[in-house]
This record gives C-alpha cells, structure tokens and sequence, in this order.
C-alpha cells in the first residue's frame, strides 16, 4: 500500500502540484479547478495533513525527503517514458526545486513561486533569522495542532536553509507583484539568477493562487504551453 497522499483532477499532460506550509493543500480547490480545464493536476500532501493525519506526531522535515516522494509519485501516477509539468509554492517551491536537481528526467517544466531559500541572499542568515522570528510571531496561543504550526514546528526552518542547485535547466521562478520590494521577491530574482532560470512576475502576493485562483492558473498555463 502507497504512503503517499495525493489527490487527482482534471484531463491532459500531468501537473504536479506541491502546496506551501507542511503541505496541506487547504483553500487550493478553486485554483486546481481552474487548472483542471488544461492538466491532469496532482496535488501533493507530503505529510498526509489533508489525509487524516493531522494531529499524529511529525519529525522535523528533510527537503529531500519531500522531493523523493514527489518522485515516488511522479512514477505512480505517469505512464512510462512520460514527464510531467510541477509547481512549488514557498516551502513546495524549494521542493520543486530539489526534484529538479535530482530527478529531471521525469520533468518537462518546474515553476518555482516565492521559495524562501533566503540563505542563498548575501545578508541571507540575518533575514532568515528576521523572517523566522515574524512568522513565529504569528502563532496562535491555542496550542491546537494546525498545519501552520506544523510548519512552524517542522518546516520552516530546516526548509529556509535550503540552497538550490546552479543551472537548472526547464525551470521558472516567480513572485507576487504585491511582494514587490519584500524578502521574498528579492529571494525568488536572486533564485532565478542563480540558478539560471527564467523570472516571471504573477498577481498577487505570496498567496496569490488563493487570492487570484483564476488568473493564477491562466499564468501558469501560458508559461507551461510556452
């Protein structure tokens, strides 16, 4: 039995989608809906937190540890000798961006969106040190066990140490035009710079697939059909 948690929608070339946060695709529907008119889209839950395991323990998150069960699933869901478009959002971007690096045969194009590998930055440790201590800063006092504390916990700061590979190629990082002259538009051009890959600009902030699903996706269509 797989020990992957994955859900599948939609019809034509197969869209791996990795959600930002510990993985939990939550408020994505509308957005691979949309998606769904042009891909078979795959949206991954590395931690299976939309699968009924909310609340079980969880270790601290390895990068390659999502990337290869993204791989896993790649040859689960792809007929042989086929490939497969991805997009990673924040944390799911830097795990898109590991995939590339070590499994891209199976890949045809990787859209990276705001992943927070601040440390490739020159100034990189102090801001991951800032940007850590703000989104701390944001933890509910409940002490109820949610996907945002799980990132908190688990996620966040092995992931925001994560420095990509040089010339990568098939790849296209982007950022929010509302992040403009934020740390992780500045993170996502140097990333693109990099690692050699293309920069494109999408509405919307860090969460602009739930804030603009519909334009979202159609940006992501042109460039994949690109």
């Amino acid at each position: 039995m797989s020990d992957l948690y994955y859900d599948v929608t939609g019809s034509g070339p197969v869209l791996l989608v990795v959600p930002g946060g510990a993985g939990h695709p939550m408020g994505l529907g509308p957005f691979t809906e949309q998606l769904a008119a042009d891909f078979t889209v795959v949206t991954y839950d590395p931690l299976g937190l939309a699968h009924g395991r909310l609340g079980v323990p969880v270790a601290d998150q390895r990068v390659p540890d999502w990337s290869d069960g993204a791989h896993r699933l790649l040859d689960e869901v792809l007929p042989e000798g086929e490939s497969a478009y991805v997009l990673g959002t924040s944390a799911g971007g830097i795990a898109a961006l590991d995939l590339l690096a070590r499994h891209p045969a199976r890949l045809r194009h990787v859209i990276a969106h705001e992943p927070p590998c601040v440390t490739l930055l020159p100034d990189g440790e102090g801001l991951r040190a800032e940007l850590i201590g703000q989104l701390e800063g944001g933890r509910p006092d409940s002490g109820e066990v949610t996907p945002f504390t799980v990132f908190l916990d688990h996620v966040l700061r092995p992931f925001t140490l994560y420095r990509p590979s040089a010339g990568l190629p098939g790849l296209t990082v982007a950022a929010g035009a509302d992040s403009r002259g934020q740390l992780l538009y500045r993170t996502a051009e140097y990333t693109a710079r990099h690692t050699g890959g293309a920069f494109a600009e999408f509405l919307g902030g860090h969460l602009g697939a739930l804030e603009h699903p519909g334009a979202f996706a159609e940006r992501i269509t042109r460039i994949l059909r690109a």
